[in-house]
């Protein structure tokens, strides 16, 4: 049986491989392959947030019993990093390479700090109070 932590661990490597995919065209000034690797990232990381908001997190809060825990401190940092997002569309926008490669370098560590948060203590707890973790992960709606 899969687990949710396995899941969500993929897919965070999934917007990794498209992060570092963008910084890379970024750096080589290749704009066109840059631009296609951001859109993929953004709206793959945009997609993760929304599936644990809206189903990943609800979903533990109710079996959990727990909903003022730590899906409230990812939620928050969801936020945070979407400001980052705003902000990085900006510079892409208008082609600043050093903007770009400064939000990316705070997004990053942001979102490595996020991720090890996830997955090594929330979503742990997670696979150990969902009962059918597998009407979950087919509600998630990750793309590969």
């Amino acid at each position: 049986m899969e687990q949710i932590s396995t899941v969500m661990a993929h897919h965070h490597r999934v917007c990794d491989e498209e992060f570092s995919k963008m910084e890379n065209s970024v750096s080589a000034g290749d704009w066109d392959r840059a631009d296609e690797a951001w859109t993929s990232f953004c709206a793959n990381l945009l997609n993760h947030f929304a599936s644990e908001e809206e189903t990943l997190f609800p979903a533990f809060e109710e079996a959990s019993g727990n909903s003022q825990g730590p899906t409230v401190v990812m939620r928050m940092e969801h936020e945070q990093m979407r400001s980052l997002l705003d902000g990085l569309k900006n510079a892409m926008e208008i082609r600043e390479v050093e903007q770009v490669l400064g939000i990316s370098d705070t997004l990053m560590m942001m979102i490595q700090q996020h991720n090890m948060k996830e997955e090594h203590i929330l979503y742990p707890m997670i696979d150990d109070v969902l009962q059918q973790p597998a009407e979950i992960i087919e509600k998630l709606n990750l793309a590969a």
